[in-house]
């Protein structure tokens, strides 16, 4: 079974390899060999989720690169591959330069499949590393375009400053006694290295997934292709670091003050980005902040030791979330513009598509009995028997969720604008063709009936003994989440002109002006645009100028000052090596004159300078003794 395990990860790492090294004549077979290998994968991946193989070999004194499959494992294994299978089809009708483009995705999704099976650091730290580089080049697939390469190189930046933590987790588990870098070993270190190795692994976890402070690289990570949007930011690298955290829950949980600081920051990106999700007028910027909202709540979850809650969040997020983004490449492709405004109707254009859609958003709004809905509740389960201050966070996050996926429900649906706006981004072909379909009706299946698998999911971890959902829990959250939703599609589906949905929240009164039983709320204009409104998108916007211009900034400043650092710093080893190899080159040259004086071509010089030479050496040994 180790074998099977080996080539789980060697069949998507060699194919891509394969297609980079073959270059521009492997274009015409790029996309057929990448979907062979992902479905090959698929396929190594059941079988190793069923076996849970094991495999190492000694890589360094004392340390083994190591990979093994248990129930967590498993899961994501699966995850994984399935979600990539259904990009790669979907990618294989969008991409150009497909040789590189496949090949980076093959060789990423390796790397993934080894971050998720690693059993120690120095094989995750590997992983890791070439996850982070292949999703630079990934970002920035579209290099000659404007953006696509600072945004890609901005992501970059921001997530390898945050790595900077495994490798100080790996020093002070070494310092710290864990000879062996395993994940199992990491709460044994003494106690100051622990927290040391605590505070690294969450620091890079955290940038990871795009959690608070370094939130603000994933909306730039946006300006790459759809396909790469839906891998990276579903199932892969954003879901990576939520992944750590569950998987490392015992040592936040030994460290005493990790796991509290954990649950708080997952709970703040919960609704600060879930309020920024609400100011988006993009469509895939609004994906893009409500994957850090809903990675929030895996972060959550391993803050209050829900190790199946923040699975199955991790399992429904991540098939809800790339059927989003794969439906906003479809119409960016289709129409040229990813704006709400004008993407208004495109749900009735393409009716297959719309209905993919819809499930996907109300999966992403927590309405029961859809995939997120169950993930959501099992961690408020947790966050509830643990702080009723973080239960409260978790159910605000609730409702801005389904606030946000209704208003991109509402968008779409919507009556077509009498000027679209078509074509603002790129041209558009007008069509979705039918391989950019075929991964979209799997995905909507599974991000509908995913939640179901609960039970599976907690009997596989182990975890039957973390608090489970009461049926009065279940159905506040659900009951919730339905009226926020109906609310909002009231509220905003005739007034949505792509702008936010909270202040078209008096439409209310447009609409009760001819459905009776909403002539009552007439007198609530007012309270809704000041009382809820104006508040609600003025801390939107706050947060937007938070992210954007001091953690944004500050990141940035800080580059700057490292670039100038390390100029002032090369200038000077340059100075100082230049000027020591000129110095030993004149003492060559002015020896070499010397050389070169005595060398008359008299034997009797010859002679007399030996004879010189013995005399010397005749006094120095005088002198010695």
């Amino acid at each position: 079974m180790g074998l099977l395990l080996v080539a789980l990860v060697a069949v998507p790492v060699l194919g891509g390899l394969g297609l980079l090294v073959a270059g521009r004549p492997a274009g015409s077979v790029a996309a057929p060999v990448a979907i062979g290998a992902s479905v090959v994968t698929l396929v190594l991946a059941v079988l190793v989720a069923v076996g849970r193989p094991a495999v190492s070999t000694p890589l360094v004194a004392g340390i083994d690169a190591a990979l093994a499959v248990d129930g967590l494992s498993a899961v994501l294994v699966l995850l994984v591959s399935a979600v990539a299978l259904g990009v790669v089809v979907f990618a294989a009708a969008e991409v150009s330069a497909r040789h590189r483009f496949f090949g980076l995705v093959l060789v990423f999704v390796g790397a993934m499949l080894v971050t998720v099976t690693a059993t120690n650091l120095l094989t995750l730290l590997a992983a890791w590393e070439v996850m982070g580089a292949m999703s630079y080049a990934l970002v920035a697939h579209r290099w000659s375009a404007d953006g696509p390469a600072e945004s890609g190189a901005t992501a970059f930046l921001v997530t390898r400053t945050a790595d900077v933590g495994l490798y100080v987790a790996a020093g002070a588990a070494l310092a710290g006694g864990v000879g062996s870098l395993a994940l199992a070993d990491l709460p044994a270190a003494a106690a100051g290295w622990r927290d040391l190795l605590t505070a690294g692994l969450v620091i890079a976890a955290l940038g990871k997934s795009a959690q608070l402070p370094f939130s603000f690289w994933l909306s730039r990570a946006m300006d790459g292709p759809s396909a790469v949007s839906a891998l990276l930011h579903s199932a892969t690298m954003v879901a990576a670091g939520g992944y750590l955290l569950v998987r490392v829950e015992p040592l936040l949980a030994g460290s005493g003050w990790a796991g509290p600081v954990v649950a708080w920051v997952g709970a703040a990106t919960v609704v600060a980005l879930g309020l920024v999700a609400l100011a988006q007028t993009d469509l895939k910027q609004l994906l893009a902040a409500s994957t850090c909202s809903q990675i929030g709540f895996v972060v959550l979850a391993a803050g209050v030791g829900s190790t199946a809650g923040g699975t199955l969040q991790l399992v429904a997020h991540a098939a809800t979330k790339s059927l989003l983004f794969l439906v906003a490449g479809a119409w960016l492709t289709a129409l040229g513009t990813k704006q709400l405004a004008a993407l208004r109707g495109a749900a009735w254009r393409w009716p297959l598509v719309g209905t993919v859609f819809a499930v996907g958003a109300l999966s992403l709004a927590g309405l029961p009995p859809l995939s997120i809905f169950f993930g959501k509740d099992a961690v408020l389960a947790a966050a509830a028997a643990t702080s009723p201050a973080l239960y409260a966070a978790g159910l605000f996050g609730v409702l801005i969720s389904a606030a946000y996926a209704a208003a991109a429900l509402v968008a779409v649906l919507g009556d077509a604008p009498r000027d679209p706006g078509y074509d603002t981004e790129q041209a558009g072909t007008r069509e979705i063709s039918s391989p950019a379909r075929w991964p979209l009706v799997p995905l909507a299946v599974a991000a509908a009936v995913l939640g179901l698998a609960v039970d599976p999911v907690r009997v596989a971890l182990g975890a039957a003994g973390e608090p489970a959902p009461t049926p009065v829990e279940a159905l506040v959250s659900g009951v919730l989440a339905v009226a926020v939703v109906l609310a909002v599609v009231l509220a905003a589906r005739a007034a949505l002109r792509g702008a936010a949905v909270l202040p078209e929240l008096p439409a209310l009164i447009r609409i009760g002006s001819r459905v009776g039983p909403l002539r009552a709320w007439l007198g609530l204009e007012h309270a809704a645009r000041v009382g809820v409104a104006a508040p609600t998108m003025a801390a939107a916007r706050a947060l937007g100028v938070f992210d954007g211009k001091v953690v944004d900034g500050a990141v940035w400043a800080a580059a700057g000052t490292g670039r100038s650092a390390a100029r002032l710093a090369d200038l000077r080893v340059d100075t100082l090596i230049s000027a020591t190899v000129t110095g030993v080159g004149g003492v060559g040259r002015a020896l070499g004159r010397l050389a070169r004086r005595p060398q008359t071509g008299q034997l009797h010089h010859y002679y007399a300078q030996a004879a010189g030479a013995l005399a010397v050496l005749a006094l120095f040994l005088v002198l010695v003794r």
